[in-house]
């Protein structure tokens, strides 16, 4: 089995094909710049420091796959990756975020990410340690004796309890314990009810403030020296014996979790491997390439203040510093008022390499909605046949489902693969109301039904503009 991290540009492509349709230079640029990441780590320093990463611009219309290529790759490469819309960001002094905190946003995704391994990984163990907690209160040791304290707290006199047996360890103890350890696995002991001590945050004061941009971290901040404040407390709780374990599992696992590590580790990885996909970029473009006034100085703001974080600033974060000289930046946007070169001098420097994405035709639709492992009819099939209903759809069906999407974007909007989404939808609404009456049918669906659903829809453009 080979590892995520170095695979090749041609398995790179693979993996991404069998999500998404086409755009075959789109996936390759992407590929590349995946491959290139693990190249670096293995160039020795300090020439390895001085390896930027190349980053993209992604152009094409909406719904042709450039978020969803993004994504993809992301899961490839199990990294700490983000989506942003570089919309949202304004430059200091205008209603908005500081753009600095898209590296926050990263730093604490990568933080769980990491975590969330360090919990698979000591599972076993977890759960070793909540049996362990379980069992002593199924089987709680029993007491010989009656210590006295003083009030010293020194053990003045000790009682022998004649009623109680002298504390030893007898020989079938341990096989008793093992012999519930067996029932409680097998789920024999499910039914019964234990009081458990969980520890349980306790209600913290809720705190939101205004703040002007570059200060959005303070509430989470403080949120966590609230946390400090307000320890945790042992809360008994009555529960059945599978919640119980579960609930001491997750407790288990909490303290056996280095978070120092965990940190450390995210950090790492974020500078290291991380993606940062900032979608939207053409509305942050000046059009004509020019200020001046009105919103283009916004604009033209956020331009200026993404630079050094994408050319290789120091962040402060609550977890660190972090460096983003190695971050990939992936942006994308339609570019349909603007252009690439509409984009400050500077910015357009920092994202090398450009790809085109093409508006997608029928021949992608027929295979958009059949040959990607999430494909859209895959997912009605799956959806019907929890119902019992055998859902199946003729090839000429399926030809006219993408005949009819293509001929509504061509005649209202352009947006792409999403409108299939849409015709579907209104395709299957019948059999989606009716379905749990149709139980142990089959039901085909054929260009006729397909045409008798949307003819009219589509003929009547104004209708076809509210409806698909």
């Amino acid at each position: 089995m080979i590892s995520n991290q170095s695979l090749t540009p041609k398995e790179i492509l693979i993996e991404l094909d069998k999500y998404i349709v086409g755009q075959q230079d789109a996936k390759r640029s992407v590929a590349i710049a995946l491959r290139n990441r693990w190249r670096r780590r293995q160039v020795e320093s300090p020439l390895r420091e001085e390896i930027a990463p190349k980053n993209i611009i992604m152009i094409g219309p909406t719904g042709v796959g450039k978020t969803e290529i993004a994504r993809r790759l992301a899961a490839l490469a199990q990294s700490p990756f983000i989506k942003v819309e570089a919309s949202k960001y304004t430059e200091v002094g205008y209603v908005g975020r500081d753009v600095e905190s898209m590296v926050r946003d990263l730093v604490d995704l990568a933080v769980n990410m990491v975590k969330d391994e360090e919990k698979t990984r000591i599972e076993g163990v977890a759960e070793a340690n909540a049996e362990d907690r379980i069992l002593d209160l199924l089987l709680p040791p029993k007491p010989s004796t009656v210590v006295a304290t003083g009030p010293d707290q020194s053990n003045s006199f000790t009682i022998q309890n004649p009623d109680l047996p002298m504390q030893r360890e007898e020989p079938g103890s341990s096989s008793t314990r093992e012999k519930f350890r067996q029932m409680l696995r097998d789920g024999k002991l499910d039914d019964r009810e234990l009081e458990v001590a969980i520890s349980e945050s306790k209600s913290m004061p809720m705190v939101e403030i205004m703040t002007t941009s570059g200060m959005e971290d303070m509430q989470s901040n403080l949120q966590d020296a609230f946390s400090k404040l307000f320890p945790r407390k042992k809360k008994n709780r009555k529960m059945k014996v599978p919640e119980a374990l579960e609930a001491t599992k997750k407790e288990e696992m909490e303290k056996l979790v280095d978070m120092d590590a965990v940190i450390k580790e995210a950090l790492r990885r974020t500078e290291e491997s991380g993606i940062i996909f900032l979608d939207e970029i053409d509305k942050v473009a000046s059009r004509g390439g020019s200020g001046g006034h009105g919103p283009e100085v916004s604009r033209e703001g956020v331009q200026r203040d993404l630079l050094p974080i994408v050319e290789g600033a120091t962040v402060s974060t609550k977890h660190g510093m972090v460096k983003t000289d190695h971050v990939l930046f992936i942006a994308s946007g339609a570019f349909h008022m603007s252009k690439p070169s509409d984009l400050i001098p500077e910015l357009q420097g920092r994202f090398p390499i450009r790809v085109e994405l093409h508006s997608l035709g029928k021949d992608e639709f027929v295979r958009i909605l059949t040959e990607p492992e999430n494909a859209l009819i895959k997912q009605y099939v799956a959806l019907m046949k929890t119902e019992g209903v055998d859902l199946v759809f003729e090839d000429d069906a399926i030809d006219t489902i993408a005949a009819i999407a293509v001929e509504v974007n061509e005649r209202t909007e352009e947006i792409g693969a999403r409108r299939l989404h849409t015709v579907m939808e209104r395709v299957l609404d019948v059999l989606s109301f009716d379905a749990s009456d149709r139980e142990n049918e089959t039901f085909v669906v054929t260009a006729d039904y397909v045409k008798e659903r949307l003819s009219a829809i589509v003929k009547d453009q104004d209708l076809s503009r509210y409806i698909l």
